[in-house]
C-alpha cells in the first residue's frame, strides 16, 4: 500500500461550464477517495446548474452528488491545491488562476456528454461511458503515492489522462 500524507490530498477539477465533466470528477474522488482527497470542481464560465447527464451517470454507477453546484474557478483563487486538473480543451487552453504552492497540473482531456448528438437514450449512454473513462482516470489518481515528489507524480498524473 503507498504511504499518503497527514493531511488531505486537495484536487481541483476544472471544465469551462462546471456542469457534467468537473461536478462527476469531484463527486467520484470525494466517494471513491474517502477522507484521503478533498475534491472541488469549478469553471471558468460556469453554467449555473448541475447537468442531469452528471446526475444520471453517477446514479448509475452509485455515487451520490452531495451539494452540488456550478461554480467559477474565482472562487478558489488564493487557495492551495496538491492537483488542479482541466477535463476539457476550451478549460485547458484558457489562462487559469495561479494557485499558491505550486500545484501538479495536468489535463485529462475528455469529451462533453452535452453537446453528444442522438436520442436522449444515447446520450444518456455516452453518458454513462464518459463516466466510466473519468472513474478510471480517479481510481488511478487515487491509488497514486501522494508522499512522492512532484517530479515522479507529474508524469503519473498525465499518464491517467491518457486512459
Amino acid at each position: 500500500m503507498s504511504s499518503q500524507p497527514s493531511q488531505p490530498v486537495r484536487v481541483l477539477f476544472l471544465c469551462t461550464a462546471n456542469a457534467c465533466r468537473s461536478q462527476m470528477a469531484e463527486a467520484m474522488l470525494h466517494h471513491l477517495g474517502g477522507d484521503r482527497f478533498e475534491a472541488h470542481s469549478a469553471g471558468s464560465r460556469p453554467a449555473g446548474f448541475v447537468h442531469p447527464l452528471a446526475i444520471e451517470s453517477l446514479h448509475a454507477l452509485g455515487i451520490p452528488i452531495l451539494f452540488a453546484e456550478s461554480k467559477s474557478w474565482d472562487r478558489y483563487e488564493g487557495e492551495r491545491f496538491d492537483a488542479v486538473i482541466t477535463l476539457c480543451d476550451s478549460a485547458a487552453a484558457e489562462n487559469c488562476p495561479v494557485f499558491p504552492g505550486s500545484p501538479l497540473t495536468a489535463h485529462w482531456g475528455l469529451p462533453d456528454p452535452v453537446f453528444h448528438a442522438g436520442s436522449d437514450e444515447e446520450r444518456r449512454v455516452y453518458a454513462l461511458s464518459v463516466a466510466r473513462r473519468l472513474q478510471a482516470k480517479i481510481e488511478g489518481l487515487i491509488a497514486l503515492d501522494w508522499s512522492a515528489p512532484p517530479k515522479v507524480l507529474k508524469p503519473q498524473l498525465d499518464r491517467l489522462g491518457e486512459i
